[in-house]
């Protein structure tokens, strides 16, 4: 098992203007360290290694919640897409992304120190053709916390499709789940 290149990346809680495509084709072609820590850097190289050697590549993007792990791998997606000249750019990011309100509301809760952390962990496979171009995208999601179910510590919450669930109660489509309010439904999954 060989490590390759580490990135240590801090959200600024605001947009800034360092990831738009300008900077995306700076870094295209570049080779590691000739320009400023980025992840459009981690992203180039994986790309090249992939096209060199013709191995698949990984690009591991972890830390604590609100750390950013969504927008970076997004990011990396939108490199990939844009630097391999995929037909299908918009319509592989879009439908990836598309998912994230789903997975979040089935694997996001409120705890004591985030109100929207992420319980789960992702990995997205974005398959390549023979050119190299984006052909397609398959992600999964991996639940990290089934304990919480079941119970929720003092002042932390089950996962947000608990209460959107019985928020939806009165709706028709909903009527025979036979959803009361959330303080009442507590074990709802069980």
């Amino acid at each position: 098992l060989v490590s390759g290149i580490i990135l240590v990346a801090i959200n600024p809680y605001k947009q800034l203007p360092i990831y738009g495509d300008a900077i995306i084709h700076a870094y295209s072609g570049q080779n590691m360290g000739d320009m400023d820590p980025h992840i459009f850097a981690v992203a180039e190289e994986a790309y090249k290694q992939m096209a060199r050697n013709n191995k698949n590549q990984s690009i591991i993007v972890s830390g604590e919640s609100g750390a950013g792990k969504t927008v970076s791998a997004r990011y990396a997606m939108r490199y990939f897409a844009t630097v391999s000249r995929s037909s299908s750019k918009a319509q592989v990011e879009d439908k990836v992304l598309a998912s994230n309100p789903i997975t979040e509301a089935v694997g996001n809760a409120k705890t004591t120190r985030n109100d929207n952390s992420s319980r789960f962990g992702k990995y997205t496979e974005i398959s390549f053709d023979q050119h190299y171009q984006i052909i397609g995208a398959n992600m999964r999601t991996y639940l990290l916390e089934k304990s919480r179910v079941v119970f929720q510590s003092e002042n932390e919450r089950n996962y947000h499709v608990f209460y959107q669930l019985c928020a939806s109660a009165m709706q028709p489509e909903f009527k025979h789940l036979k959803l009361g309010r959330s303080q009442e439904n507590n074990l709802l999954f069980i």
